[in-house]
């Protein structure tokens, strides 16, 4: 078997793509839900609410959702675009 030598140039490039990598596959998984469709007690876990509050949001029409042979799904998406549209943003005004 031929002996192969690893130049400083070629550890340097290697380390480059191994980070890379590892950036990709943090950003892909980085603690956020990878399901498309929720079922109400994901949602309740994952916004920390009670089967009530989460009940509210469904009739009041904050929370589109879908129902199917009585199990309740709920998109990620439609999730994450309710906290982003009620999102308060506090402001500290000089007195």
């Amino acid at each position: 078997m031929p002996a192969t030598i690893i130049t400083t140039d070629d550890l340097r490039d290697f380390k480059i793509e191994l980070l890379e990598e590892l950036k990709t596959l943090l950003k892909e998984s980085s603690g956020q839900v990878t399901k498309k469709w929720l079922k109400s007690y994901e949602v309740r876990e994952f916004l920390g609410i009670s089967p009530g509050t989460l009940q509210n949001l469904r009739v009041n029409g904050t929370l589109p959702f879908s129902k199917i042979g009585g199990v309740i799904f709920y998109k990620y998406e439609d999730v994450q675009k309710m906290l982003s549209e009620n999102r308060i943003s506090n402001h500290i005004f000089p007195g």
